[in-house]
C-alpha cells in the first residue's frame, strides 16, 4: 500500500511538473510578445507550481524511508513539512502577484494582445482546471496534503488566468485596461488560500483531534468483544498520512484473569490493525466491580453528582476497592468550560463529603477523541 501510494504521488507530481513547464514556456513567450506583465507573472506562477511538485516528490521519497534507530516511527511526518513549503510557495505567489498588480495600477503599460494570445490563454485555463481536478482527486485518494495543496493552487492559477483573459478581451474590445485591478482581487484570493493551507499544515504537525468517525468506529469495534463493557481514552499519534500508533482503555469485569485479558487485548489489536491500519501498542484496563450490589448503587450516586455539573462529557473507569477504602474514576470536562479545575474540585469535594470513609481518587482526563 505504501509503495502504491508513493508511486501515485510521484506520478501525479511528474504530470504536474511537465504540464506547468510547458504552460510556463508558452505564457512567457506570449507575455513578452504582448508586453503583458500579467501573462509573464502567470508564467512565473506556473514555474512555482512545478517547483512545488518537485518538493512534493522529494518529500514523498524521504517520507517513505524505512524506520531506523534514530527514527523508529519512520519519516512520514516529512510530508507535513513539504506540504507547508508548498503552501508557503502558494502564499508567496499570491503576494508577488498582488505587488506586481499594484505596480501595474500605479504605472500602467500598454499591452498588445492578439488572437493567438487569447487561444494560448484559453488552452492554459483548460489545462489548469483539468490538472487541478486530477491532482486534487489523487491527493484525496491517497491522503496527500501536498497534492491537495498543489491541486488547489492549480485551480487558483486557472482563475488568475481567467482574469487575465477577461482583461485582455475587454482591452481589445473597449480599450479599457482592467487586468491590474482584477489581479489585485485574485491575488487576495490566492493569499487567503495559501494562509488556509499553511494553517492546515501547521495543525497536522502540532497534532489534531482524531477524526470523529474513525474514533467512534474503532471504539465500536472494540466493544464488539463480549467481555468489553466500554472503550475510552483512545489516543492516536499521527506519524504521517494514514500512519497511526495509539492506545486505549477498556472496561472489563474484575472477575477476569490476566490470561483472559491478554487474549482479549491481542484479539482487539489484530482486529483494529487489520480493519483500520491502526497499531494499538497499549491497551489499558479499567476493572469493573461485579461482585457487590452496594458498589453499583454507589456508582449510580456518584454518577448523579458528577453529571449535575455543567460541561461533563464523560465518566468512566469507576472502581471501588473496599479493602483499601478507595473510590477511583475518571471524568472528562468539555474544553469549552473555562474553569475546568474548579469544576473538578467541586466534584471532588462533593464526592469526598458524601463518602468520608473512602479515599477519593479522581483523574481529570483530556477530551482527546469522540
Amino acid at each position: 500500500m505504501k509503495q502504491t501510494r508513493e508511486k501515485i504521488v510521484i506520478r501525479t507530481s511528474i504530470i504536474s511538473i511537465f504540464s506547468n513547464i510547458v504552460l510556463a514556456g508558452f505564457k512567457a513567450l506570449i507575455g513578452l510578445l504582448a508586453h503583458s506583465i500579467a501573462i509573464i507573472l502567470d508564467a512565473v506562477n506556473n514555474l512555482s507550481d512545478a517547483l512545488s511538485s518537485i518538493i512534493t516528490i522529494v518529500g514523498t521519497k524521504l517520507a517513505g524511508k524505512a524506520p531506523d534507530k534514530k527514527h523508529p516511527y519512520g519519516y512520514g511526518r516529512i510530508e507535513y513539512i513539504t506540504s507547508l513549503i508548498v503552501s508557503a510557495i502558494v502564499l508567496y505567489a499570491g503576494i508577488t502577484a498582488l505587488v506586481e498588480s499594484i505596480k501595474k495600477i500605479i504605472n500602467p503599460e500598454v499591452s498588445d494582445y492578439s488572437t493567438i494570445t487569447l487561444i494560448i490563454l484559453v488552452a492554459g485555463i483548460i489545462v489548469k482546471f483539468i490538472l487541478g481536478i486530477y491532482v486534487k482527486k489523487k491527493g484525496k485518494d491517497v491522503n496527500s496534503n501536498s497534492l491537495v495543496a498543489s491541486g488547489s493552487d492549480a485551480f487558483n492559477d486557472a482563475l488568475l488566468s481567467i482574469s487575465v483573459l477577461a482583461s485582455a478581451i475587454i482591452y481589445m474590445i473597449f480599450g479599457l485596461s482592467l487586468e491590474a485591478y482584477v489581479g489585485v482581487l485574485l491575488s487576495i484570493f490566492i493569499i487567503k488560500g495559501g494562509l488556509e493551507l499553511i494553517k492546515e499544515s501547521v495543525d497536522n504537525m502540532l497534532g489534531t483531534r482524531i477524526e470523529s468517525n474513525l474514533a467512534k468506529s474503532i471504539k465500536r469495534e472494540i466493544t464488539k468483544e463480549k467481555e468489553v463493557q466500554g472503550a475510552y481514552d483512545l489516543i492516536l499519534h499521527d506519524y504521517g498520512p494514514d500512519k497511526y500508533l495509539g492506545s486505549v482503555h477498556i472496561e472489563v469485569d474484575d472477575t477476569l484473569s490476566v490470561s483472559d485479558i491478554d487474549k482479549i487485548s491481542r484479539r482487539i489489536s489484530k482486529t483494529i490493525l487489520k480493519k483500520y491500519g491502526v497499531i494499538l501498542h497499549t491497551i489499558g484496563v479499567y476493572s469493573v466491580n461485579t461482585k457487590d450490589k452496594k458498589v453499583i448503587e454507589v456508582r449510580k450516586e456518584i454518577t448523579k453528582i458528577v453529571f449535575s455539573h455543567k460541561g461533563i462529557l464523560q465518566m468512566h473507569g469507576f472502581y471501588l476497592d473496599e479493602e483499601d477504602k478507595t473510590i477511583s474514576f475518571d471524568i472528562i470536562i468539555d474544553f469549552k468550560v473555562d474553569n475546568r479545575e474548579e469544576v473538578y474540585k467541586e466534584i471532588y469535594d462533593e464526592v469526598q463529603n458524601k463518602y468520608k470513609d473512602y479515599k477519593i481518587d479522581i483523574t481529570l482526563d483530556i477530551d482527546v477523541s469522540d
